[in-house]
């Protein structure tokens, strides 16, 4: 079973996510794209475990991430956010707005997994500044948020670059880290094979990264839409998922209604107008 840190004291408040994780059980979150409040909150009481707020590959403000922080009080849903770059300060922000999970993409050298566990984490274990006032409104913490964070804050390492390979297990043993999160497509691209996720040498990559997860007891995480592939992931001991986009739900939706009426996709194109 993988090791989630800082399991809480008894009686007091646990972040539904790392129970799940803790006790073996599959997380699954619901990726927004989209800069709605509104679709947000929806998509936070579908059933999801997690939101996977979208700030490296979507237009997503940090302005709006604070409002789907305080939307989604009370629903299934805990507000995560992928923060663009590996940074402390842009980790601080979403912290600070309220987030209880930080994915951190490109996390391709000790170094940088060094720098995410730090960034998640109040000193003396990391060095997150204290100017929290926003997420402890937030959150239920009645005498101190500063310890109530560094026990439920989720910490995930995208790994998706080859540079990782040869780092993993360094990367995998770096204490702080909850969560090693496999991008197989950007992973597919920086190999050479733009996309093609199916290739051995990303079969063969992925399991090296998964096997420096398993062995120094750290959450599996991937992406997938497809619950029969979903299904196979979790026999494999991955747990933690990002799912479909707001997007793709939409889509899927509208597939389901127009496509037996012969309308799913029939629109034209838009076309530039030059």
């Amino acid at each position: 079973m993988p090791n989630i840190e800082n399991r809480p004291a008894e009686g007091s408040w646990e972040s539904p996510v790392k129970k799940l994780l803790r006790e073996g059980k599959p997380a699954m979150g619901v990726t927004i794209t989209v800069n709605s409040v509104d679709v947000a909150a929806h998509a936070a009481n579908l059933g999801f475990d997690f939101l996977w707020l979208e700030m490296e590959h979507s237009p997503i403000t940090l302005e709006t991430l604070r409002n789907i922080v305080l939307a989604t009080r009370g629903l299934k849903a805990v507000p995560f956010a992928r923060v663009p770059v590996n940074e402390l300060w842009t980790a601080k922000r979403v912290l600070d707005a309220g987030v209880l999970g930080v994915i951190f993409p490109f996390t391709s050298t000790p170094e940088l997994a060094r720098r995410a566990a730090a960034a998640c984490k109040y000193p003396p274990a990391g060095r997150r500044g204290s100017g929290a006032r926003l997420a402890a409104f937030r959150w239920p913490a009645p005498e101190s948020y500063y310890d109530f964070a560094d026990e439920n804050v989720l910490v995930i390492v995208n790994i998706e670059e080859a540079e990782a390979l040869g780092h993993i297990d360094a990367i995998a043993a770096t204490p702080g880290i909850d969560v090693i999160f496999i991008g197989p497509s950007d992973l597919s691209f920086s190999l050479g094979l733009r996309g093609q996720q199916d290739h051995p040498k990303v079969h063969e990559a992925v399991a090296k990264i998964a096997a420096a997860a398993r062995k120094h007891n750290k959450v599996l995480g991937t992406t997938s839409g497809n619950p029969d592939q979903i299904k196979k992931y979790i026999e494999q001991g991955f747990l933690f998922f990002q799912a479909s986009t707001d997007l793709g739900l939409m889509a899927a939706g509208a597939r389901e209604l127009l496509e037996p009426l012969g309308k799913f996709g029939s629109q034209p194109k838009t076309r530039a107008l030059y």
